[in-house]
């Protein structure tokens, strides 16, 4: 396996991790049992998760009306996003990118 396909598989997961663990936050929400604590959720989206997490948020319309969520999200997002454009368009050279 190639370096590029595991990286594609990487972040395929761990952002299907997010969006799962948004979805089952919210499932036990409604329940009133054991919550997902809210750092678990934010480590998925630290690494990597960002979009999943994003997605589930808006998608299960969960942690919504938490501003550290609404904001927090899509910052970490926007944040990997330009590591990923600055790693891709440095000028060292990536063997992988």
């Amino acid at each position: 396996m190639d370096v590029v396909l595991a990286i594609a598989v990487y972040i395929s997961s761990v952002n299907l991790l997010g969006l799962i663990l948004m979805g089952i936050d919210k499932y036990k929400a409604k329940k009133r049992t054991f919550r997902i604590p809210e750092a678990t959720l934010f480590t998925v989206a630290i690494f990597g998760g960002s979009l999943g997490t994003t997605l589930g948020m808006f998608l299960f319309r969960h942690k919504t009306r938490h501003w550290y969520f609404l904001y927090g999200m899509p910052l970490i997002m926007m944040i990997q996003a330009a590591i990923i454009y600055f790693l891709y368009h440095s000028p060292i050279e990536f063997l992988f990118l």
